[in-house]
């Protein structure tokens, strides 16, 4: 998934250091919301400039918010693991990068519900790359939430098609993010992570830049920047209430998203979700609040 577009709570691993739980849910939400007009904004551009263009652009804006940051704290420019932040990187710009070309070709609503098939997707890797046991609930959980995908592309309907595979490939980029994520555990600190794999994609999409260069408008680079903006910003909100609740609370809420792309793709672009998106993303969001409910209980029954 898009990193504009909230990851599930229940996939990242921060340790909240205060429980304060209706905070958390705020930061959330608003998180959630702005991404969703990160991903509008995404969509109207990805009409005229070529994804990589796009993602680039918005890197920059993102950079010139982080670097004056990171010249204050040069600790952050530090890494205890460069290998497995440059994996996180890729996993991170083939999230974006994916997503974008999906905005192009599918309503946002349709794009966000199969973009939440990353906790599933989580689930699936966390076995052969973390060496994490499932069990057959949460197993049957991803079973189910891969059903609800298929209800939403419904394939041979002609209705969305292969476009399906762009946001499908999004989610397994974003959900090889998290699990490096996990696996780094508390190796870097939060901005050290945004920092790398800001820098990482900006240099990997610059380097792809002038075989789709496009001279940008200058309302074009405006909402560029304002996307870095509201990136960093969301970013940070998102590991803000992360930092303040338990991870598997706060999953629920970050479903929110669909409500909130739903009511961008109307006042936009005038594109109401069809009953079998609807109808989808209700037994995907539905799979993945079941897998972080699993998940809340296999860490409360296993020995500290």
């Amino acid at each position: 998934m898009d990193q504009a577009t909230a990851p599930s709570a229940a996939s990242l691993p921060f340790r909240h250091s205060a429980d304060r739980p209706l905070a958390a849910i705020a930061f959330v939400l608003v998180a959630v919301a702005i991404f969703s007009v990160m991903d509008a904004m995404s969509k109207i551009l990805a009409a005229d400039y070529d994804p990589i263009e796009v993602v680039w652009g918005r890197y920059l804006a993102i950079l010139a918010l982080l670097l004056p940051l990171a010249l204050r704290r040069p600790r952050v420019l530090l890494s205890t693991r460069p290998g497995l932040q440059f994996i996180r990187g890729i996993g991170v710009l083939g999230s974006a990068l994916f997503f974008i070309a999906g905005l192009a070709r599918l309503p946002i609503a349709d794009a966000t519900a199969i973009g939440f098939a990353s906790p599933l997707m989580v689930t699936a890797l966390s076995i052969p790359l973390l060496g994490e046991r499932v069990g057959p609930r949460r197993w049957s959980a991803v079973i189910v939430g891969f059903v609800g995908i298929l209800i939403v592309v419904r394939p041979g309907s002609g209705a969305i098609g292969a476009s399906a595979l762009l946001p499908l490939s999004s989610a397994a980029c974003w959900a090889v993010s998290l699990i490096v994520t996990r696996r780094m555990r508390a190796a870097d600190a939060p901005l050290t992570m945004l920092l790398y794999s800001t820098l990482i994609g900006f240099v990997l999409s610059g380097l792809a830049l002038p075989l789709v260069w496009r001279p940008p408008t200058l309302a074009a680079c405006s909402l560029m920047a304002l996307m870095g903006v509201l990136s960093a910003g969301g970013q940070y909100l998102l590991i803000a209430g992360l930092t303040r609740s338990a991870a598997s609370l706060l999953a629920p809420f970050t479903y929110s998203q669909m409500v909130w792309s739903t009511l961008m793709g109307y006042l936009v672009f005038n594109a109401v979700p069809t009953f079998w998106t609807w109808c989808g993303a209700a037994v995907i969001v539905g799979s993945g609040i079941y897998i972080a409910h699993r998940e809340r209980v296999v860490r409360r029954a296993s020995p500290p």
